[in-house]
């Protein structure tokens, strides 16, 4: 078949590569990812030329490739402003880290760490020591084991004391948490069986000895705290004691999954136990987050009995989910705040016990440094949330600012589109930016990004 002469309209390779407009892709990506961007981009200009189609030049070319690069360099991590009133932002990393922490990463990124040392003998020490010292103090428990989240915390809970063998949990509390991830496909993962017991409104202590009677080689009970969703009405749940005592009278372990991690009680919020709550009605471990309302980097804990944790420490998975060295640093500090008292230093707990008339005060200081921009703005009441699973359906008084008189579908994607990027919410056809969750020394850029947003373009 004789070749469509229009193809050899086409750009050549080089041509491309060197345009201008690649300029910033060169110097950001290198070479070769360059040239493979501009090649695609020549292939799908082919391909759009055999259909019948304009035949492109080296400049629609160059700025397909640009547009691939600028899509591509979009997907790194960057700092934002979190203007949403959702402290814990699952899509923003849930809690931002406290300046200790940033600072002790900055020491410590660059160089060698005594990550698995023991500085005293030269010899090789446990990993995460301070950590799981510092876990186990806080929360009452015998020990501690830090792995790199909380599915994998219950995940290791699992498979250390139930692999091959029946686990009973409540159907009320067969939930979904972030991702699509369910407590089934965790629990089947790990190697354990799954019973369910109750249904999905009332479970009592009951149906969990009528589901031993049914299946008597049972290695636990999960218990799983509903963090992300509330249940009311018509509803019944055993505590954590009841099921502990059924537990030890049939000689099975009992695992709750607690997920939020709080360590300290937040002013006004009731809905989540405290870690050192649920230690005390004595389960054999308990799985929670670090990155949630204990406010560091992200992990996961077990927490409970000596033998229960050094059975999870002994299963080979153990090493596949411990932590990184990073996180590691940051979680030591913000327990180092947690061990001191020093919580207002802890960002995401601090937070949650900012007053209303200081989130006021703030909201009015924007409103007045935005009457130049001509925008309609006004001080609002607003409610935040905790986020990141926790405290379901309890929220926070706060105030904020709210931009009205403009499509606030294509406000929201200037201030995305920004430097820095700013995430607010629309309520009432306003886009509003929350007080709370904007940290201390953000304002001024805030404001800058804002008051671009907000000027109109040429």
């Amino acid at each position: 078949m004789a070749r469509d002469p229009r193809l050899k309209g086409l750009p050549r390779t080089d041509r491309v590569l060197s345009h201008p407009r690649l300029a910033e892709a060169r110097a950001r990506l290198g070479l070769p990812a360059t040239t493979a961007l501009v090649r695609r981009s020549i292939a799908a200009a082919r391909e759009r030329a055999k259909e019948g189609g304009v035949v492109a030049g080296e400049d629609a070319v160059a700025e397909s490739a640009r547009t691939a690069a600028a899509a591509w360099l979009g997907l790194r991590t960057r700092r934002v402003i979190n203007a949403t009133g959702v402290v814990l932002h699952t899509n923003l990393g849930r809690a931002p880290l406290s300046e200790s922490a940033a600072t002790e990463l900055g020491r410590t990124a660059g160089g060698y760490v005594s990550l698995e040392l023991d500085l005293a003998t030269g010899k090789r020490g446990g990993r995460a020591g301070f950590a799981e010292y510092a876990l186990a103090s806080l929360t009452g428990a015998e020990a501690a084991l830090v792995v790199n989240n909380n599915a994998a915390a219950v995940l290791l809970a699992l498979g250390a004391l139930a692999l091959g063998r029946p686990v009973l949990v409540s159907r009320g509390e067969l939930v979904e948490i972030g991702g699509g991830f369910r407590v089934p496909e965790v629990l089947a993962r790990s190697g354990a069986r799954l019973v369910e017991v109750g249904t999905t409104n009332r479970t009592r202590v009951d149906d969990y000895a009528e589901g031993l009677t049914q299946n008597p080689d049972a290695a636990a009970i999960l218990r799983v705290h509903p963090g992300n969703f509330r249940q009311v009405g018509f509803v019944e749940r055993p505590t954590l004691s009841e099921l502990v005592a059924l537990g030890r009278s049939r000689g099975l372990a009992v695992v709750e999954d607690l997920g939020g991690g709080a360590l300290a009680p937040l002013p006004g919020l009731t809905g989540d136990p405290l870690v050192a709550e649920s230690v005390a009605a004595g389960p054999d471990l308990v799985a929670f987050s670090t990155d949630k309302v204990l406010g560091g980097p992200q992990g996961g804990v077990l927490v409970g009995t000596r033998d229960a944790v050094d059975r999870a420490r002994r299963d080979p998975l153990a090493r596949a989910l411990r932590l990184g060295r990073l996180p590691l640093v940051a979680l030591e500090a913000t327990l180092g705040h947690h061990l001191s008292g020093d919580l207002a230093k802890v960002p995401a707990i601090a937070m949650a016990m900012r007053p209303l008339p200081e989130l006021q005060a703030r909201a009015q200081g924007w409103a007045d440094s935005l009457a130049d921009t001509g925008a309609r703005v006004r001080v609002v009441l607003l409610g935040s949330v905790t986020g990141g699973g926790t405290f379901a359906g309890e929220e926070m008084r706060s105030a904020g600012l709210a931009i009205e008189g403009e499509s606030a579908d294509a406000l929201l994607a200037r201030l995305r589109s920004g430097e820095p990027p700013v995430l607010a919410r629309i309520e009432d056809g306003a886009v509003v930016c929350d007080a709370r969750t904007v940290l201390p020394g953000e304002d001024e850029s805030l404001l800058s990004a804002l008051a671009a947003a907000l000027t109109p373009g040429p």
